[in-house]
């Protein structure tokens, strides 16, 4: 996987390139993208995804598991009508019984209506919509909306991440200029393109990383175009047959991932990336997932930036003994880290947290 997900090596592909290869970025933040790509590439620079972003050939789209991802446009319209399913269920799991009593074809209408005049922010969504959906809590319907109608996120030029806190969105069919499927298809490319970014894997493991469900079909039509393995619990893999798997002995650089990565939230079975017992530790209620740091393959701990005024200060607090070698390597990565990311700083440290 750590081949898989350029975290061997930093390679020389472009950020179209690379994004395809991952099969997406979450993006439920705007820098960490940004960060995730500046780990895996070589020579990365923030213009380097910024232009891609406004070429409109990569887009901030609601995807995988419901969640924000940056994804290319290509891809995009292939995987847009598969994944609505676990769109749907995403509705249904917020909404409830008041789905029931939302006229949803009403309240796409009255949003495309809307978008089809200018980008909006879901504030103001919301503001549209509040009169005629008034008898229930309209913050359902627009959620409702952001899952059921294909919407883009629209970058802008004036903010250091691409997008502001409360980006605008637009209608996927206009910002791409082609219909966008809102249902149906097979999600069989789908699973294969997992498969690239995170096999050798199980049926579970996708449908963790798609948010779909019963999957086992799926993958019982595609056994013979695959290759099968079996892991120490017993469980039965998946894999393409030509897909990278190198040697375990082959050395891992330390690597700093950002917030919510989807290393981390690729599998139902994370350990293959972190311990059990580090897991719980990055576990929290309102499901943030922190952004971590690799040491030989595995998470080893957390780390932040902070800034004060000028200065900034990259944190690094490990969750185990790290030695003294790797921990060399760590600060010459996090000094580099935050000249990416902290250009402006006149002030830059790296602290290690007892």
């Amino acid at each position: 996987m750590l081949a898989r997900q350029l975290l061997l090596a930093r390679e020389t592909v472009t950020p179209v390139a690379a994004i395809e290869r991952l099969a997406g970025l979450q993006a439920q933040l705007a820098r960490p993208p940004f960060i995730g790509l500046w780990s895996r590439l070589a020579r990365f620079t923030r213009e380097d995804l910024l232009k891609v972003l406004h070429a409109r050939t990569v887009i901030r789209v609601t995807a995988m598991r419901g969640t924000l991802h940056l994804i290319s446009a290509r891809d995009y319209l292939a995987w847009r009508g598969p994944l609505q399913p676990a769109l749907d269920r995403g509705v249904t799991s917020i909404v409830g019984g008041t789905l029931a009593d939302i006229d949803l074809p009403a309240a796409e209408r009255a949003t495309r209506a809307l978008l089809e005049r200018a980008p909006a922010t879901f504030d103001a969504i919301r503001g549209h919509l509040a009169a005629d959906f008034s008898h229930v809590n309209v913050r359902h319907v627009a959620y409702a909306i952001r899952m059921t109608l294909p919407l883009v996120q629209v970058p802008e030029r004036e903010t250091d991440w691409g997008f502001p806190g409360a980006a605008d969105f637009a209608l996927a069919d206009g910002w791409l200029r082609k219909k966008v499927p809102a249902a149906g298809g097979s999600p069989k490319e789908l699973m294969r393109r997992y498969l690239a970014a995170f096999g050798p894997a199980t049926v579970t493991d996708a449908q963790a990383w798609s948010g779909l469900t019963k999957l086992a079909p799926v993958f019982e039509e595609m056994r013979p175009t695959l290759v099968t393995f079996q892991d120490d619990r017993k469980r039965e893999l998946f894999d393409l047959p030509d897909a990278p798997r190198p040697d375990a002995d082959t050395p891992a650089p330390v690597r700093f991932m950002p917030e919510f990565d989807n290393l981390i939230l690729g599998h139902h079975d994370r350990t293959r990336v972190i311990s059990e017992e580090h897991r719980l530790r990055i576990t929290s209620p309102n499901l943030l997932v922190p952004a971590t740091l690799l040491v030989d393959g595995m998470v080893a701990g957390v780390w932040a930036i902070e800034r004060k005024k000028r200065e900034a200060t990259l944190v690094i607090e490990p969750f185990v003994t790290i030695p003294v070698k790797r921990k060399s390597e760590l600060r010459e990565e996090a000094e580099r880290l935050l000249g990416f990311s902290e250009p402006d700083a006149t002030s830059q440290a790296v602290k290690f947290k007892a």
